[in-house]
């Protein structure tokens, strides 16, 4: 069966936009964090004057602050094309869904737009996955017969999975990470199907945090011209070349 992208924020670091200002501001200030910690929670210094003090920071290339808060992202819908991608962004965990311990004779599949616009490509994509789902079992079988039991034989038959097979992830970035994903990520020359993620990431993050993400895109935005050369899309100017 196709299935569809979804992702959930399961937890975020409390007071998020407290903590970052107060890492900002011991970075600059003599006095103690934990000194004006109650004046951030209660707020006597004002969510907005917070809010200010982050984004100009932020604006001047400090980022290391924003390390200090992370978010947890339930992800569904997506391919094991998707997720060999997604684990290069090294400064992050993630709790996969396992095909050695979860059966792959019925899996759900991403289909490409290209192909799914396509009449007689999606009908022959469609048949392949179903092809592979009942290869899977009959594989299976065969390895029961030879008395190897179901746990013991996923391990094996989960060969046969295509990149197309959906999966689902637990996902955990700090801010800084989250940043650099969605700077690389909602590049236009990003593979379709991770940009689609980092669009719906981005859209919670922006809801949860607008002082960190409000202005977050693709790095030409921040950049104000494309670092990607000939293989530019042409939203930007090519930086000036010396």
């Amino acid at each position: 069966m196709e299935s569809k992208c979804r992702v959930k924020l399961l937890a975020s670091t409390p007071n998020a936009l407290a903590v970052i200002y107060a890492a900002f501001r011991q970075c600059y200030h003599a006095g103690f964090a934990a000194d004006m910690w109650p004046k951030l929670v209660s707020g006597e210094i004002s969510h907005e004057r917070q809010a200010e003090f982050v984004s100009s920071f932020l604006n001047s290339g400090h980022q290391s602050p924003v390390e200090h808060v992370g978010f947890t992202f339930a992800v569904e819908g997506v391919s094991r094309a998707l997720t060999h991608q997604l684990v290069r962004h090294r400064l992050a965990s993630y709790s996969q869904q396992s095909q050695r311990y979860v059966s792959g004779a019925a899996f759900d599949y991403i289909m490409p737009p290209s192909i799914a616009a396509a009449p007689e490509a999606a009908e022959r994509f469609a048949a392949l996955m179903a092809e592979i789902g009942q290869s899977y079992q009959a594989l299976q079988e065969i390895l029961a017969e030879r008395g190897l039991a179901e746990k013991d034989s996923r391990e094996d038959v989960r060969f046969v999975l295509p990149q197309a097979a959906a999966t689902r992830l637990v996902i955990t970035m700090n801010c800084r990470s989250l940043l650099h994903f969605f700077e690389l990520r909602l590049c236009s020359r990003a593979q379709w199907e991770i940009r689609r993620l980092a669009g719906l990431m981005l859209k919670i993050c922006r809801h949860e945090l607008p002082a960190v993400f409000g202005a977050c895109g693709p790095i030409c935005e921040r950049l104000g011209h494309c670092p990607e050369g000939p293989r530019s899309c042409g939203r930007r100017p090519l930086a000036a070349q010396e």
